[in-house]
């Protein structure tokens, strides 16, 4: 089944998302990794903002069910 523009163009949209929460979580990653002891303290408001992302993602996807 081929996908309408507007399911394309929404599929595009779910993609800017996700790819909001994997920058996030790839800020965390880096933290972990490299700079722990002198940037720990940004992972509370990065945590809260992956949390934020990933409702909208999960909120986006209940709009567009067919879509994940």
């Amino acid at each position: 089944m081929e996908l309408t523009h507007e399911q394309k163009e929404l599929k595009k949209e779910l993609a800017k998302f996700k790819r909001k929460v994997v920058e996030l979580a790839g800020e965390v990653h880096d933290i972990v990794e490299d700079t722990i002891w002198t940037d720990y303290v940004r992972l509370p408001k990065l945590s809260e903002d992956i949390n934020n992302a990933m409702k909208e993602v999960i909120e986006f996807q209940e709009q567009h069910p067919y879509l994940k």
